[in-house]
């Protein structure tokens, strides 16, 4: 089994109390494996599940975080969106668990994230399979949409990929379009109407599409997160981030235009100039 989807270890901490040892239940029936991962609020495990037969992931609060609120709302929150939503290309969850421990169960996934094959130097994917990976994500982005959700978390440290299949993990910023606070997202990832807080909607997730086809094309992110960091420390406030334009892609990798042009496009500082999810699926299923 691969656990390696859990995380990408970008936020891997390891300060507070041990996690729950192997063997160790973490919810009746669930039995800790082993500790995946460690975020700021988070500790993910593999775990056996005695009624399911397999292994599965569990995501349940750290040992000193229990009681935080805004936590728990996160958890709680991810599971009741991803227990009522099916679809190929989004991880599924089994279970999710209010007894003495929050613990939410999630299915095991084969594979690597994108973010772990690209740190370890694999060979940059063909074209065709550079708009396979987009056609999946837009499937799976364009159902969210359709639920009334936005992703507003695609980055490769959140996409698994084996065997021509992408999945899409973690809800936990998931929401409806409307107004966010700012820096809701990843820095590097987050579309600049996310940096800068206010109304959102469709295009926030067509530009972390765009981010993540750009950075798997050419083995490299957009823009250096060092200095998104040092321009955001700079101003002390993520809504005064600055987000320059990217290079186009073609600079970097000859790429069929139509890909070149439709990752690009998806990039535009402007919402209003990036082209809708049915329309990016539609320029990528162009590329040959």
């Amino acid at each position: 089994m691969s656990a390696s989807w859990a995380g990408s270890g970008e936020d891997d901490r390891e300060d507070g109390p041990p996690p729950a040892p192997p063997g160790a239940e973490l919810a009746p029936g669930y039995a800790v494996v082993s500790h995946l991962r460690r975020g700021e609020d988070l500790d993910v495990y593999d775990v056996w599940s005695e009624e399911r037969g397999c292994r599965c992931v569990a995501k349940t609060i750290r040992p000193d975080r229990v009681g935080h609120e805004s936590a728990t709302r996160r958890l709680v929150h991810e599971g009741e969106l991803l227990l009522r939503l099916t679809h190929p290309h989004i991880v599924r969850a089994y279970d999710l668990i209010r007894g003495e421990a929050l613990v939410l169960v999630l299915e095991t996934l084969p594979g690597e994230t994108l973010a772990h094959l690209i740190d370890r130097g694999e060979p940059r994917l063909a074209a065709a399979e550079v708009a396979h990976l987009g056609r999946h994500l837009c499937s799976a982005v364009g159902y969210l949409h359709r639920h009334g959700i936005l992703h507003l978390d695609l980055k490769p440290s959140n996409i698994i990929a084996t065997g021509g299949l992408a999945r899409v993990l973690d809800l936990s910023l998931a929401r409806p379009p409307g107004w966010v606070k700012p820096g809701i997202g990843t820095l590097g990832y987050m579309a600049p109407e996310q940096a800068r807080g206010g109304e959102i909607g469709a295009a926030a997730d067509v530009w972390g599409i765009g981010a993540v086809l750009y950075e798997v094309a050419t083995g490299e992110p957009a823009w250096d997160a060092d200095d998104l960091d040092d321009a955001t420390d700079a101003s002390l406030r993520t809504e005064d981030l600055v987000i320059p334009p990217a290079a186009p892609i073609r600079r970097h990798r000859r790429l069929p235009a139509s890909l070149a042009e439709a990752i690009d496009a998806s990039l535009a500082l402007d919402p209003a100039g990036r082209p809708s999810v049915h329309d990016l699926d539609a320029a990528l299923s162009r590329v040959v």
